[in-house]
């Protein structure tokens, strides 16, 4: 009988990617069911705009509420995934300050799957923030499509991981120095959210707004979002939206399961 020694049974261990990062994923959504209220919490901002910037915005554009939703809550979406995955290194962050994170890194994981798994982890929360948006604005006027919107909230959960993965990777890069986490992050939000056009329409900005958009990823899936839950599925934003979302999640996952494999 051949003998299993304990580093080959360590290697075996190790050699699971797949299932490491559903542990992982696992762990990370134990938190959230148990204390669903900071899922709710989370929802105060995108309420807060869409409460009060959405009747500026009515009052402004001369269209009926209807429209002006059909155009307005696609962008909240997005607001959603942008503030909220964007934000979630900061947890990891945390965790390498108070020691967790170290501990995690000796277990018997796959060192990818620490990333992976919590990049996967904010999926969950997309969906059911963007649901209950959805729901909010339905009584005023805000159409349903119900294939355009399951679509919607894929190509959200894709863009929602690449942009976690990208915020996980500069945890990992800025350490213990929170205040430098919280000065790219809050420097690259910001001009992103405006540069996409989700609050006011760019049609009318100065030229070189309207070229920095075309080339900015968030603007291509705020379009995206527009025409599917519009129900407009074949609209070619969509194309370009859906890439957008797929090459953010292959450089957030690349360039972050390479941080991961190198911290210590």
């Amino acid at each position: 009988m051949t003998t299993v020694r304990p580093e080959n049974l360590d290697t075996a261990v190790r050699a699971n990617p797949a299932r490491d990062t559903w542990n992982v994923l696992i762990r990370e959504l134990k938190p959230v069911v148990r204390d669903p209220f900071t899922l709710i919490f989370s929802l105060v901002q995108p309420l807060v705009f869409l409460g009060l910037f959405g009747p500026l915005l009515i009052g402004t554009s001369g269209q009926p509420v209807g429209e002006t939703l059909q155009w307005f809550v696609p962008g909240v979406l997005v607001m959603i995934v942008l503030f909220g995955t964007g934000a979630t290194g900061s947890n990891l962050q945390y965790e390498m300050m108070t020691g967790s994170h170290e501990r995690t890194l000796v277990a018997p994981l796959a060192r990818s799957s620490l990333l992976i798994g919590r990049a996967l982890k904010e999926i969950a929360p997309i969906v059911a923030q963007a649901v209950i948006i959805v729901l909010i604005a339905w009584p005023f006027g805000f159409t349903i499509h119900p294939l355009g919107l399951l679509i919607g909230l894929a190509l959200l959960a894709v863009f929602g991981v690449g942009l976690g993965a990208l915020s996980y990777t500069l945890a990992l890069k800025t350490k213990d120095r929170e205040w430098l986490f919280w000065g790219v992050q809050q420097t690259l939000i910001f001009p992103l959210l405006i540069l996409s056009g989700m609050l006011l329409p760019l049609d009318t900005a100065p030229g070189w707004m309207r070229a920095v958009s075309a080339v900015n990823p968030i603007n291509w899936v705020v379009q995206a979002e527009r025409a599917l839950l519009a129900g407009d599925l074949g609209n070619l934003a969509v194309s370009w939206g859906w890439l957008a979302a797929l090459v953010l999640a292959a450089v957030g996952l690349l360039v972050g399961v390479r941080a991961i494999q190198k911290s210590n």
